[in-house]
C-alpha cells in the first residue's frame, strides 16, 4: 500500500518506520509539504492547530482514504466538530480517526508486550478496513469504536485522561478485549 504520511515527529514518523518495516510504501512529508498524489492512505500526524498550516502544504489531495492522528492541545477549529471532521474538509475521502490513544515514545516496545495492545479508531464505512489493516501492521490490535461521528471526538476528548494517567504512571499499553480473549 503507499502510505504518505504529513508530519515527521514522533507519531508520523513512528508510524512511517512501523509501516515500512511491515513492507508498504512510505513517503514522509514534513513542514515543507510534497506531493500526496501517489497515495492509497494519507495519514495526517501534526499539531491538531496546524492541520490547515499542514495540509495547505500538499499537492495531490483528492479524496483518499485519510487517518487523522492529531491531538488535541487547543481549541479545535471553529464549525468543526472533531479534528478528523476538519482534515475531512480538506482532503475529502474516507476519513478514521486512529493512533491518537496510544504513545509514539512506546512503538519500539509493541512487540515485547505479553498480549497484543489495543487501539481505539473511529472510521467512516470507507476507512474502516483500510485503517484496521494499518493498526494491525502497526503492532496493535484494532478496536472500532463506531464511526467517525460522534467516535472521532469522544476519541480526543479521552485526551485529557491519557495525559492524567500517564502523568502517573508514564507512557503506557491497553488492551480492551472481551472476557476470555486475553
Amino acid at each position: 500500500m503507499n502510505i504518505t504520511v504529513i508530519g515527521r515527529g514522533h507519531v508520523g514518523g513512528g508510524l512511517a518506520r512501523l509501516w515500512d518495516g511491515a513492507g508498504h510504501q512510505v513517503t514522509s512529508l514534513g513542514r515543507e509539504g510534497g506531493d500526496a498524489s501517489d497515495a492509497d492512505v494519507v495519514v495526517v500526524a501534526v499539531p491538531g492547530s496546524a492541520i490547515a498550516e499542514a495540509l495547505d502544504k500538499v499537492t495531490g489531495l483528492h479524496g483518499q482514504v485519510t487517518i487523522d492522528a492529531t491531538n488535541l492541545y487547543t481549541a479545535r477549529a471553529d464549525g468543526f466538530p472533531s479534528l478528523a471532521h476538519q482534515v475531512k474538509s480538506i482532503i475529502g475521502g474516507p476519513t478514521a480517526k486512529s493512533f491518537s490513544t496510544v504513545f509514539a515514545s512506546a512503538y519500539d516496545q509493541i512487540t515485547e508486550q505479553r498480549v497484543t495492545p489495543s487501539n481505539l479508531y473511529a472510521a467512516e464505512p470507507g476507512a474502516k478496513d483500510v485503517t484496521a489493516r494499518l493498526i494491525r501492521d502497526a503492532g496493535f490490535d484494532p478496536v472500532f469504536i463506531g464511526d467517525l461521528t460522534p467516535g472521532a471526538r469522544l476519541l480526543e476528548d479521552s485526551s485529557g485522561l491519557t495525559r492524567a494517567l500517564a502523568a502517573q504512571i508514564g507512557p503506557f499499553f491497553y488492551r480492551y478485549a472481551a472476557p476470555g480473549q486475553l
